[in-house]
């Protein structure tokens, strides 16, 4: 280690009126350091402190202070939101690539840099730690440099250097880094995870906060590999996924083999994780954070949380009406770069409702924003929004479609109120109604990730009004052999409307499922099955149709067995459908399931019970030749 005399600041000759300080963010508070200027802050007028989030106290908030010091925030926390409310700091609202080049161009001149930074090694370098992000900027364009030296702080690896050269004052003190608490996990950021992660497919670089909504995803990679991360912030998070390795970012083509961000925020553990580690590479803001940068990984994913949406997408980021909240910080920058990325998928992911300051619950899904609510992402580049309630499907989606996708993710009890907004805005078309509600348990299958024979992802799902559209796609991908087999008769069209009655089903007596392949932000139907209760409530008819290139494969053979465990947790005794005798992979498929055979209601057809019991593994076929598919309901 190298042995150097530091010049201790004298705060009383520095600081002069007017003065800007910089302070270093996150984990990288110098407390110490600041703590020491305070002292003569009271002797000292119209100082402003600049910064972003910060973890711990923040003695130089507190109240004493505010008629010498003002703060100017890029991102708030919960302290220094309620003092900008009040009108006594303030903030800056700024894509966090920006923020660099307000320093070096003076938009924002600093004065003095105040930064956190570890003891130098041999050759006279100290490492910024846990915060990079626009503090290389900062030094660069402050007047003078002021550092603590803590030899609690990792020495990170990538650009986190700084020599010894550059620090024109600095004072020794040992502190603890601010940590981040790790959230006890409410099921409904998992539920969100999850979802989030079915978007997801291994060999994908990822972007994910410290927050709920990361956390949850985080939680929810488990069984995905090769992925890679780049992000403005990690925490524990990344930590346990590359330990157990989901991260290797063996498929990254930007910086293989790296973790690439820019600061770091979580535990004690995690901080001793980033030292020396060479796998993570820490970079300034105006790299990590630029869209152009981003979109370099190609199939790059970004997560990022939001405070509300309306129904055509447009994303609420840093306040509500009267209440500034967070910051703008990074989540524009990846929502472009992943959008720019060659296979990338933005995504934004909230919980459906939250709570006003009486405690009265709202929906985080209107109609229209109100005002004072600050959008932060247009509505032309939000891919996917997710909530406990499903995945919204919103890129080259036209604003009906983005309408009914949405409410469909709303909170059961605030859709029939979305809906009939959205209908005095002639946002939805005339046709288009919800379904009965019910307990969302009772539709009996829950959203999932499969991979079939081919080794493709699909997902599975109920079908909902919002599929619509892709109930009509699929009809008319079949040709004309599979409408007359699989449908009973000829058919020539599947109107909107008649597709809607498809798909709109009471999923808590008849059961409607598909069969889902994910193309980029597409949802392409590639199977539906679905059965209709019979009379007496004690049986159903099964029908299934499977589009041509994806026989074979086990669709079929999934949706049975998905529909016989729906069965069995509604007490059914039996499922039952009418095949065509020449269907041979279809019979193949109920005889290993042991269904009972016995001719059909005429000579053509086969006649097929399946008792509910536990289903057996067995071989399965394509479509099959049910009675027709297009009956909304058995008569």
């Amino acid at each position: 280690m190298a042995e150097i005399a530091w010049k201790r600041p004298d705060w009383a000759r520095l600081l002069k009126p007017g003065h800007r300080i910089f302070l270093g963010s996150g984990a990288a508070v110098p407390i110490r350091l600041v703590e020491s200027m305070l002292k003569v802050v009271p002797d000292v007028s119209d100082l402003e402190m600049v910064q972003g989030l910060s973890l711990g106290p923040a003695p130089w908030t507190e109240a004493k202070y505010h008629s010498h010091l003002k703060v100017n925030a890029f991102y708030l926390d919960s302290q220094l939101s309620s003092l900008v409310n009040a009108g006594v700091d303030e903030y800056t609202p700024i894509h966090y690539s920006e923020i660099p080049a307000l320093f070096e161009q003076q938009v924002l001149g600093i004065d003095v840099a105040l930064i956190m930074i570890s003891p130098p090694d041999a050759h006279g370098y100290c490492s910024l730690g846990t915060t990079v992000e626009w503090i290389p900027a900062a030094i660069k364009a402050a007047h003078l440099t002021i550092a603590q030296i803590n030899p609690n702080v990792p020495r990170s690896n990538g650009l986190s250097f700084i020599h010894s050269s550059e620090i024109d004052y600095a004072i020794e003190a040992e502190s603890p880094l601010p940590t981040l608490k790790a959230l006890e996990l409410d099921p409904v950021y998992t539920r969100i995870g999850e979802f989030a992660a079915q978007l997801i497919n291994d060999g994908d670089t990822l972007q994910l906060g410290v927050g709920p909504v990361g956390q949850g995803l985080a939680a929810s990679l488990q069984n995905h590999r090769h992925l890679g991360i780049h992000s403005e912030v990690i925490g524990d998070g990344v930590m346990r996924l590359f330990e157990q390795g989901v991260v290797d970012n063996s498929k990254k083509e930007l910086l293989p083999g790296k973790i690439v961000a820019a600061q770091a925020l979580g535990s004690e553990d995690f901080y001793r994780f980033l030292d020396g580690n060479p796998h993570v590479d820490f970079r300034p803001t105006e790299f990590v954070n630029n869209p152009a940068t981003i979109a370099r990984n190609r199939r790059m994913v970004s997560v990022n949380g939001a405070l509300m949406v309306d129904l055509t997408g447009q994303v609420v980021v840093d306040s509500l009406p009267g209440d500034f909240r967070q910051g703008v910080g990074s989540i524009v920058d990846f929502v472009r770069g992943a959008g720019m990325s060659p296979g990338g998928r933005p995504i934004i992911a909230l919980p459906s409702t939250g709570s006003d300051k009486n405690g009265k619950t709202f929906s985080r899904i209107v109609t229209q924003l109100p005002a004072g609510a600050g959008v932060g992402c247009n509505r032309a580049d939000v891919y996917y929004i997710v909530t406990e309630h499903g995945i919204a499907t919103l890129r080259g989606r036209t604003i009906q479609e983005r309408v009914k996708e949405l409410i469909q993710v709303a909170d059961p009890n605030f859709r029939e109120a979305l809906l009939k907004e959205a209908r005095e805005q002639n946002l939805v078309p005339g046709y288009f109604s919800l379904p009965p509600a019910q307990p969302e348990s009772t539709a009996g299958v829950a959203a999932r990730k499969i991979r079939l024979r081919d080794n493709r992802d699909y997902i599975l799902r109920p079908l909902n009004p919002a599929d619509d559209r892709r109930l009509q796609e699929f009809f008319y991908s079949h040709t004309e052999e599979t409408i007359v087999r699989r449908y009973g008769f000829t058919v020539t069209r599947m109107s909107r409307e008649r597709a809607f009655e498809l798909v709109c089903v009471d999923q808590s007596k008849d059961l409607a499922l598909g069969i889902f392949e994910l193309q980029g932000p597409r949802q392409v139907i590639r199977a539906v099955g679905r059965y209709y209760l019979d009379a007496d409530g004690k049986a159903g008819e099964m029908a299934f149709v499977v589009g041509e290139n994806r026989r074979r494969v086990g669709m079929a053979r999934t949706l049975v067995e998905a529909m016989i465990q729906v069965a069995q947790s509604r007490g059914l005794a039996k499922l039952w459908a009418q095949v065509d005798r020449d269907n041979l992979p279809m019979l193949k498929l109920f005889r290993s399931l042991e269904a009972e055979e016995e001719t059909g209601d005429d000579y053509h057809t086969v006649h097929v019970t399946i008792p509910i019991q536990s289903p057996k593994d067995d071989q399965e076929g394509g479509g099959s030749g049910l009675r027709s598919f297009l009956n909304l309901r058995r008569r």
